[in-house]
């Protein structure tokens, strides 16, 4: 049995920026647990930027306007403390994160850049050109090893393991030899990123992002704050789903229908571009659903024109975004526009957080930062640039939260952990003999085209009974799955099964929250309930599973200080 004071899993930018807090001067044995290396993590994805109020550009900015930003963004969902919080330490985060060598693109000052993103009022997000993620997860990693903090990278999450209402640990495979290890910790930080996943083909999610830490902590009883809100991007690739960054737009471009329009006038005619991103993708549907798009279906688009920013502002600003628009789409956005649509891209929901100044879960010892999180500050639908703000921010609460508690908690008697990972053992030897059963292949399509088709940007009663009934005839195949590969040294097909399970039991508790939730607010648009309803509705849903059951329960929002009201932009 290995044995650690503080085990985070996930080495994105909430992992590692947790244990660089547990780590740092604490004397503790801190170990990240993570199935990439931590530098290929999800977070080196994310283009555009990272809110802060630093005054560079606007000096009228306050933190007091970016949580009213993020609220008013979140739908009023977002509890306001929590938002007041972040918002008053996201200042200090850059500062730290540019003490330790993060290169920011400067302005002719030699100040932090800012610019502006969807649904600020003011530019604040700060950005390294069009890599700003990249960078930063290679500073944190650096800091980390920096500060004795132990990697086991190609290492796969299995289960968070529990003793009544206390943390024992993690079950974990090392997927490099087959090896399936108890790991006995005081304290676990679960960073494991979001579960875009569940729309397999039709998001800009990394092929990892299958919500393993959200899976595991909803087997060990605790719940899913608000996971029916799923933000879809705007600026999807068409063919792919590929991300082309907010920067894009923060940085000017236009999005255009077939006849050339600028169509953001009929939906944010003060924001155009930059309306929130719930709103903006919405408006991009309803373009295609009038037949002002390109193309038919599946297949239908509209484009974002970048073309009068100029060929030398697009290699300075959007270097990675013209690559990528070349790579995927076959189209050099310095010449001709590129063909976007709608892709899933963010998880507002995640693990119930019930204290935001620790990051801890209702279970002791057990922590939960970064987009497999629910603090809540997202609400019901986030602001560009405050995803990575979030995952840093909340990454180092999570991480001091449990350094100290780690000090003064002992370890668990670790029987729990030992039966679990005897349990796993055997699974694992099953299904490598296993010879015949269901293809995993085709569960995994099949759940994905029913979330598009049914849990997508716009939602009903009836398409949402269909996505249940496919989900839990989806569950009985899966009990019979096979994966043909008797290896035990990187089998990732067995890999593969478990990430298959995760998404499947994360796909009912969205859809059985969606499905309650009968109003629209934010990311979750119900064309038989078209209207906000916060006489019913102004409350976190909390999901629960035991065994095959889910049951629902609601938490009040806090409101400390914006009253809620109606969304203008």
């Amino acid at each position: 049995m290995l044995t650690y004071d503080i085990v985070v899993v996930g080495s994105g930018g909430a992992g590692m920026r947790a244990a660089l807090a547990a780590g740092e001067g604490s004397g503790l044995r801190v170990a990240v647990i993570s199935k990439t290396y931590p530098t290929r993590s999800h977070t080196g994805a994310a283009q555009g930027g990272i809110n802060a109020v630093l005054k560079n550009r606007d000096a009228n900015d306050t933190t007091d306007s970016h949580a009213y930003d993020t609220i008013k963004g979140s739908d009023f969902l977002a509890d306001q403390d929590a938002v007041h919080y972040f918002t008053e330490g996201m200042p200090g985060m850059i500062k730290e994160l540019d003490y330790m060598g993060v290169p920011f693109s400067r302005d002719e000052n030699g100040k932090v850049a800012q610019r502006p993103f969807g649904g600020a009022s003011h530019p604040r997000a700060c950005y390294s050109a069009d890599k700003t993620g990249h960078v930063i997860l290679h500073a944190l990693f650096e800091q980390c090893l920096k500060h004795q903090v132990e990697f086991l990278y190609e290492w796969f999450l299995l289960s968070v393991v529990t003793d009544g209402n206390e943390c024992e640990g993690v079950t974990a495979m090392n997927i490099r030899t087959g090896e399936i290890h108890p790991v006995q910790a005081k304290c676990v930080v679960i960073a494991t990123g979001g579960f875009g996943r569940v729309y397999w083909n039709r998001t800009t999610n990394a092929f990892n992002m299958t919500g393993d830490g959200a899976a595991a902590c909803l087997e060990a009883g605790i719940p899913l704050k608000d996971p029916e809100f799923i933000q879809y991007h705007p600026t999807g690739m068409s063919k792919t789903g590929v991300l082309l960054s907010e920067a894009c737009r923060g940085e000017g471009g236009y999005l255009i229908n077939k006849n050339g329009e600028r169509f953001m006038a009929r939906y944010a005619p003060e924001k155009m571009e930059l309306g929130p991103r719930d709103l903006v993708a919405r408006s991009i549907e309803q373009e295609i659903k009038e037949g002002r798009g390109w193309g038919e279906g599946i297949n239908a688009y509209v484009c974002l024109d970048l073309r009068h920013l100029g060929k030398e502002k697009i290699l300075e600003r959007l270097p990675q975004v013209r690559q990528l628009a070349i790579e995927f789409e076959g189209v050099d956005i310095i010449e001709e526009p590129v063909p976007i649509r709608p892709s899933c891209h963010y998880v507002m929901g995640g693990i119930h957080v019930k204290d935001y100044k620790t990051a801890m879960t209702p279970v002791n010892g057990i922590f939960a930062a970064g987009e497999c999180a629910c603090v809540s500050i997202h609400g019901a639908n986030r602001l560009g640039a405050n995803s990575v703000a979030d995952a840093v921010f909340y990454g180092k609460v999570a991480g001091e939260g449990a350094r100290e508690l780690a000090k003064t908690r002992t370890f668990g008697s670790g029987k729990c952990l030992s039966e679990d990972a005897g349990r796993w053992r055997e699974t694992f030897e099953t299904m490598r003999k296993k010879e015949t059963g269901t293809d995993l292949i085709n569960i995994r399509q099949r759940m994905a085209e029913t979330m598009w088709n049914n849990v997508g940007i716009f939602r009903n009663e009836q398409d949402m009974l269909q996505a249940l009934k496919d989900i839990d005839q989806l569950l009985l195949e899966y009990e019979d799955a096979c994966f043909h590969d008797p290896s035990a040294r990187y089998n990732t097909a067995f890999i593969h099964y478990v990430e298959v399970g995760n998404l499947l039991k994360l796909t009912k508790a969205v859809t059985i929250g969606a499905l309650n939730r009968k109003e629209s607010r934010g990311a979750h648009t119900r064309e038989d309930y078209p209207d906000r309803d916060d006489r019913r509705f102004l409350k976190h849903t909390l999901v629960y599973k035991n065994g095959d059951e889910y049951r629902l329960e609601y938490a009040p929002v806090s409101i400390t200080k914006y009253q809620p009201e109606e969304r203008k932009y």
